[in-house]
């Protein structure tokens, strides 16, 4: 990574140092039904194996990907690496249970724990509680609540440093303002076309809390371009959201940069913003990536695209089905 984009970052206050760039390992766990493909266990594994030698020292997971499968693929990955890589910092997501709904404390235990025999560790250096919309901010931080299951764990030496990873901004300030968590993640709300995370960022820039910010692509539409992936945040585009992803792609073109570079460098350039998940399935993908991230842009681009405008509501609050 030579781009001055790309130099490490601390994680918040946590010690950790990450490249901006982080692997997303959602698709690694073969799940079709959200990313309309799927992704076989050999390929998954020589995508980690690319991973782990690239520049990138970060990767993010959680319980809930595949039901498992991605952190049991991460496991075999790391299994046969004989550890994780030298410096690599792995994140990992504690979730509810998705037969029940149970988001008790007692069910982040049990999250935490199957974690950790996926993964094949001892230790988890980095946990965010999952989707937190799920249940209410009471149970969350409550006795007995997820929060402090993670906090019994930290203490104990099982977790390193604690996150929180989300949908609903408003709610997502609402658990940094505790001062609880060392970094939030936030998907498909800061990106060309969405910038609904805009006061979250500024929230946890004050508060010196990282800003994970994951789907920088709006789930495929700003790689794959609006003509072949015609989605947002996982749901059919609004044909609002379809024209402007069309301009920009045209301004792309007449500057001569992929819009996947634009998209992804809009997020990186952003100082308020720690590291950008990029979800990636095959291994050509994590190189492909780096060079989209170093490729050159010219300053004039950024003031072409934001005269289209972009998006400032919660893009799963009026999904256009």
């Amino acid at each position: 990574m030579s781009n001055s984009l790309l130099s490490l970052r601390p994680l918040g206050n946590t010690g950790l140092l990450v490249t901006p760039l982080c692997l997303g390992a959602a698709p690694l766990g073969d799940m079709p039904e959200t990313f309309q493909y799927g992704t076989p266990e050999e390929q998954a594994l020589e995508t980690l194996r690319t991973a782990f030698e690239s520049p990138i020292n970060f990767i993010d997971t959680a319980a809930s990907y595949g039901f498992g499968e991605s952190e049991r693929r991460i496991g075999k990955a790391i299994q046969a690496n004989g550890g994780l890589p030298a410096g690599y910092v792995l994140a990992t997501k504690a979730d509810r249970d998705f037969t029940t709904g149970d988001f008790s404390g007692e069910q982040i235990k049990r999250s935490v724990e199957a974690s950790l025999k996926h993964l094949g560790l001892d230790r988890l250096q980095y946990v965010y509680i999952h989707d937190p919309e799920h249940t209410t901010f009471e149970n969350v931080v409550g006795s007995g609540g997820p929060l402090e299951v993670l906090q019994k764990f930290q203490a104990e030496g099982v977790i390193d440093h604690i996150g929180i990873s989300g949908g609903p901004i408003d709610l997502l300030i609402r658990y940094v303002e505790t001062g609880a968590f060392s970094a939030v993640e936030t998907h498909n709300r800061y990106t060309l076309l969405n910038r609904s995370a805009d006061p979250l960022l500024d929230v946890a820039s004050r508060m010196g809390v990282a800003v994970i910010n994951a789907a920088p692509y709006g789930s495929g539409i700003l790689a794959k371009g609006p003509e072949a992936y015609a989605r947002y945040a996982y749901s059919e585009a609004s044909p609002i959201v379809l024209e402007r992803a069309r301009s920009f792609a045209k301004v792309c073109q007449e500057f001569n940069v992929p819009l996947a570079a634009a998209a992804l460098q809009f997020s990186l350039r952003d100082p308020r913003i720690t590291s950008t998940v990029v979800g990636m399935s095959k291994p050509e993908r994590v190189l492909q990536t780096v060079e989209l991230a170093n490729y050159p842009i010219a300053p004039e681009l950024w003031p072409a695209l934001e005269a289209f405008g972009y998006d400032t509501e919660d893009p799963e609050t009026n999904r256009f089905e």
